[in-house]
């Protein structure tokens, strides 16, 4: 009980709107990593997340999920109020260049890495 009401946070955002983060340690949280399709009936979009989510759970870190329920926005703040540490999101862009954005729980930060780079980032980030 005492971590979670530790890493239990409500942040004031820019927009005037709040958020609210359970900050866990990521090999505390119970979710490891969110896989996210921006599109949920393209399939090619939805292919390549179910193939990056298999790439990730051969690393044995925990639990995967595949968040396929539409709107990317709500995906984030869900998976931020449960702890995910990390969301990595399939867009068209991935499509095109093999490259996933990868947004950060803590900083709500976006970087874009090549998919080749999943497996290493996401080890190093919830093993640290």
């Amino acid at each position: 009980m005492a971590i979670l009401n530790e890493a239990y946070n409500v942040e004031n955002l820019d927009d005037g709107n709040s958020r609210v983060v359970l900050k866990l340690k990521p090999h505390l949280a119970p979710v490891k990593v969110a896989v996210i399709p921006l599109k949920k009936n393209n399939e090619d979009i939805v292919n390549l997340a179910n193939e990056v989510k298999v790439k990730i759970q051969r690393l044995g870190l925990g639990r995967i999920i595949f968040e396929n329920t539409g709107n990317i926005g709500k995906s984030y703040r869900k998976h931020d109020e449960i702890g995910t540490p990390m969301c990595i999101t399939v867009d068209f862009e991935s499509l095109e260049n093999k490259t996933v954005t990868i947004r950060d729980r803590d900083s709500m930060a976006q970087s874009r890495i090549d998919i080749s780079e999943i497996p290493s980032f996401v080890e190093s980030k919830i093993k640290s």
